[in-house]
């Protein structure tokens, strides 16, 4: 009997261990990581619609939102940000972090890149900025109008890159994904970041 109650006792330990190291313990670090910073705000209906956009096209195959720690990536010297902290993505339902980075990571670009001429040209053919990019052109995201009309956004492409007759115009898709990348900015003030030491980014790029 006395056996019986040993084993009993020790697979309750072993169940109340498992139970705060795989649920209590994740859920009060996920409590603390809701805190949402005082300067982000939320995406506006634009940047929502944009966001859709950007997930329909599966940009965040090919790019990342997460800068990593020095230790890891010299994401920092890349001129990507600070490393991502949970806070940063209060606002993001689902997260896109993504796995790959094809082109460069996009948390920041909005600091980055603020001018919506840019993105629209960059948009429409990224040559036309980058000349050895590799990123697809999407052209179907705009329209070639003989007449421009007041509410309509003409993209200032560079001569070579014009249509040979026409104007080119953002839809509004373009214009809100355009949006939704220019609040892309996570360059707030934030708490410290313990940095990886080289030890542990050996350790984390080992087999």
């Amino acid at each position: 009997m006395t056996r019986v109650l040993g084993i009993a006792a020790g697979s309750a330990l072993i169940l109340l261990f498992a139970t705060l190291l795989i649920v209590v313990m994740p859920a009060v670090q996920l409590q603390s990581s809701r805190n949402v910073p005082e300067a982000l705000e939320p995406y506006s209906p634009a940047a929502e619609r944009g966001r859709e956009v950007y997930i329909s096209m599966g940009c965040q195959y090919c790019h990342s939102q997460q800068p990593r720690d020095p230790g890891l990536a010299p994401d920092g010297q890349r001129g990507w940000g600070r490393p991502s902290v949970p806070p940063d993505y209060a606002y993001d339902q689902p997260h896109l972090l993504g796995t790959m980075r094809t082109g460069p990571d996009l948390l920041n670009i909005g600091a980055r890149q603020p001018s919506v001429d840019w993105h629209l040209t960059h948009l429409y053919n990224p040559r036309a900025l980058i000349p050895d990019s590799t990123m697809p052109a999407f052209r179907f995201l705009f329209e070639t109008t003989d007449v421009v009309l007041n509410q309509d956004r003409e993209v200032n492409l560079p001569p070579d890159f014009r249509p040979e007759a026409g104007h080119v115009i953002a839809t509004q898709d373009a214009m809100d994904l355009v949006q939704y990348l220019l609040e892309l900015d996570r360059t707030y003030e934030t708490e410290a970041i313990p940095q990886a030491s080289a030890e542990g980014a050996d350790a984390e790029k080992a087999p």
